[in-house]
């Protein structure tokens, strides 16, 4: 008998103690595949900006089976029937939501694989755990498809006003000390309902969603979307990039067995098979620094500059604006880049690059967030607000950036 099955409480400094409902969710969070999360960070490289946010997805994961299982209990008690083996399809669902996240969260999907979302590979490794786990995941994955009869159940997982974001709200603004993005996502759970199997809000929460919607916004713009993290966002996946352009070409750079593969192989989704699945599940964050490090040694300009520009945080300098960037002043900053240290175009490319942001806090077209009035009717709550103009977040901001070297570099 394993003596471990008799730990079943986690303290979290967000919700104080978390209990792990059943043996099955016990297992999985002990096995390696969600152990990994320990070692991806939640905010990739935001901590440059934040200095306290080093939390990881593990943190996360739980934080947002927390909150399901809040919700379930919720609703309940307000009459929805949820039988139990659909209460333990939910909390596995959103506990594995984010298992698919690569190193520093989003950098690897946009770098040394191609187009192949975390979301994707969450799917693998949870159709990969359900037949370890003979089956028994195989509501949780219907779910998580969104391929059940009660459409509910995925709204709690992904949604406007899911579990997910109302973790990650509190939790980023928690670690990054952003009071501005606190929501209190008990109280918003209090206030959930299910009307004609839909997940709604009852009218008396509509100042909770309000500060949610807003809070969201706020965390955008200060946090998720900070110039600062673009900018070191936007190097790390210049040097992923270039390291497997590096590799390809026929050099051979020192990294971890697991990092080594994905730069000597091109992978998409197309060949992203269960071999792949099991080296992805030896990479984490750890990889990458080390990585860096060696690399930061070696002689190729681009792979050894960019990694000291993100391990000493001499990063490059950014440009806002609301409108594009003229190919004039890109090409400008550029050439004088190239010149000065006698690069090619390509290489000056990944020091001197363009590019845009985009801010929607609310989406009244898709998953719209309903307030449930005393009358029975629903209402899109940017329509029934009376304090703020939530129409007015519901479209998308786009802002432009320059990203390039500082004058002293």
């Amino acid at each position: 008998m394993n003596s471990k099955n008799k730990l079943k409480i986690i303290n979290d400094p967000i919700y104080g103690f978390i209990t792990i409902p059943n043996p099955l969710l016990f297992r999985l969070i002990e096995h390696p595949y969600f152990q990994r999360l320990r070692r991806i960070s939640q905010m990739g490289m935001s901590y440059l900006v934040y200095p306290g946010a080093h939390h990881t997805r593990f943190h996360h994961a739980l934080g947002a089976m927390f909150l399901m299982q809040r919700a379930v209990q919720v609703l309940r008690l307000k009459g929805v029937v949820i039988s139990d083996a659909e209460e333990e399809a939910l909390c596995i669902a959103i506990l594995l939501h984010d298992i698919g996240h690569g190193p520093f969260s989003h950098a690897m999907e946009h770098s040394i694989v191609e187009k192949v979302s975390h979301e994707h590979i969450s799917l693998l490794f949870m159709e990969e755990l359900n037949r370890e786990f003979n089956n028994r995941l195989t509501l949780a994955i219907t779910l998580f498809k969104d391929e059940y009869p009660r459409k509910f159940f995925h709204q709690l997982i992904s949604g406007q006003l899911d579990m997910d974001r109302l973790d990650y709200l509190r939790r980023d603004s928690f670690y990054t000390g952003v009071q501005e993005g606190t929501v209190n996502s008990q109280r918003l759970i209090t206030m959930l309902n299910v009307h004609n199997d839909t997940l709604v809000v009852e009218e008396k929460g509509i100042y909770s969603v309000e500060k949610f919607i807003i809070a969201r916004r706020f965390m955008y713009w200060q946090v998720y979307l900070h110039k600062t993290g673009i900018v070191a966002e936007q190097l790390l996946m210049n040097l992923l990039k270039r390291a497997k352009e590096l590799t390809q070409s026929g050099q051979t750079l020192p990294a971890s067995k697991a990092l080594s593969f994905f730069l000597n192989n091109s992978i998409d989704k197309g060949n992203f098979e269960k071999e792949t699945l099991m080296v992805f599940s030896q990479l984490d964050d750890y990889d990458i620094v080390s990585a860096m490090k060696s690399w930061s040694e070696l002689d190729d300009f681009v792979l050894s500059n960019l990694s000291e520009m993100l391990l000493n945080r001499n990063l490059l300098k950014i440009k806002m604006k609301e409108e594009p960037f003229s190919k004039d002043q890109i090409a400008e900053r550029r050439e004088s880049f190239r010149e000065k240290y006698q690069l090619t175009v390509e290489e000056a490319n990944y020091f001197v690059f363009d590019g845009k942001i985009e801010n929607l806090a609310y989406r009244m077209d898709k998953d719209a967030i309903y307030l449930l009035k005393k009358n029975g009717k629903l209402v899109d709550v940017a329509s029934a607000s009376d304090q703020l103009n939530l129409k007015a977040l519901s479209k998308t901001v786009v802002k432009y950036y320059l990203c390039y070297p500082k004058p002293n570099y």
